[in-house]
């Protein structure tokens, strides 16, 4: 029989084998490469919490009256002229620092209150007064440049005809009841348009108000006066019914 050394012994011979082939196959540890130098790490940007100031916009919003900045200068207005001396003469009666002279020759064209007219009476024994330019020499009638200028009828008969209109009749009517022809009563409402919007160019401007009203107007076709509709398709269009529109009326002032 085999000893119970012998069985010790093989097993101490195994043990040893395996420790051995253990070692022999564990991985090595290798020598790990010398380390890079990085690069150096930004500091964070820290958010200020102080309020930055509003740059202005992007874009500078259209406005008609600041284009005179960005383009040429305007030419400088026209100089006033110096009021013409006061005569020895009469006295005048006429007030005439309301009126003007329209020739464009005059240099004292458009100004008022200079001394420079004076009332040449009633030519041909007319309504109208004349006036006279001592600074031109130069003859206008008073009512010149408006719409009673160069017309023979009266002017209560120019003034009715237009209430009516504002008040919504018809043209042909109106024409029926103060018997003139309608071709007439368009005319004269046409020059009346021209006026208004005159008197609004010059007076309706740089208005301040504090409040704001919606409400309606009677309005005309300004299609007739472009050349796109005729005098007879006008007044078939504005005959039947009035034509209103709507507008921002100032409740204070209307």
């Amino acid at each position: 029989m085999v000893s119970h050394l012998f069985y010790y012994q093989l097993a101490l011979l195994a043990l040893i084998w395996l420790f051995v082939m253990l070692h022999l196959g564990w991985p090595t540890r290798r020598a790990s490469p010398p380390p890079a130098p990085g690069t150096p790490l930004k500091p964070e940007r820290k958010r200020s919490t102080e309020p930055t100031t509003f740059e202005g916009l992007t874009h500078k919003p259209h406005c008609v009256l600041c284009e005179h900045e960005a383009g040429e200068t305007p030419p400088a207005p026209p100089r006033r002229p110096d009021p013409m001396p006061l005569t020895h003469r009469r006295p005048r009666t006429v007030d005439t620092s309301r009126h003007f002279c329209p020739h464009t020759a005059c240099d004292y064209r458009g100004w008022l209150g200079l001394n420079n007219l004076r009332a040449n009476g009633h030519p041909s024994g007319g309504p109208w007064r004349q006036f006279h330019c001592t600074a031109c020499d130069g003859y206008f009638p008073e009512h010149h440049g408006t719409l009673f200028h160069g017309k023979q009828v009266a002017v209560e008969l120019i003034v009715r005809v237009l209430a009516c209109l504002a008040e919504g009749l018809g043209i042909r009517a109106t024409a029926r009841v103060f018997e003139v022809a309608p071709n007439t009563v368009l005319q004269w409402l046409g020059e009346a348009v021209d006026q208004l919007q005159a008197f609004a160019h010059y007076f309706l401007c740089e208005i301040h108000v504090r409040q704001l009203q919606v409400d309606e107007l009677y309005a005309v076709l300004r299609a007739m006066k472009a050349g796109d509709l005729s005098e007879d398709e006008a007044i078939r269009r504005l005959s039947p019914s009035p034509h209103w529109v709507w507008t921002a009326m100032d409740p204070e002032t209307k």
